[in-house]
């Protein structure tokens, strides 16, 4: 069954566009990773500080390999975070088929 990880990351103000792009990088290079199922973002239509990513993995294993990759440490971790307000991450396992 795909693991499922729901990112929320608040930018802080005027970092709305760098997110994006990191966003923009980070969708193609994730939906390639072997164990990638879906990997989409979405931005709040009423704030456009609010971002959610929804992703799907193989198994819990896909997404630690994907936190590991060389784009993740250098766009997510180094080229995001440093500009978000806030970030909440919840993983899930799905039930069923």
């Amino acid at each position: 069954m795909p693991f499922v990880v729901i990112a929320t990351w608040k930018a802080m103000a005027g970092e709305e566009a760098r997110i994006r792009g990191v966003i923009a990088t980070m969708t193609p290079l994730s939906r390639r990773e072997a164990g990638n199922l879906f990997y989409q973002a979405q931005v709040s239509p009423k704030d456009p500080l609010t971002f959610v990513l929804y992703e799907q993995y193989v198994d819990e294993a896909a997404y630690e390999t994907h936190k590991a990759t060389p784009h993740f440490r250098e766009h997510v971790v180094a080229g995001a975070l440093p500009w978000l307000e806030s970030r909440n991450v919840v993983t899930l396992e799905t039930i069923g088929d």
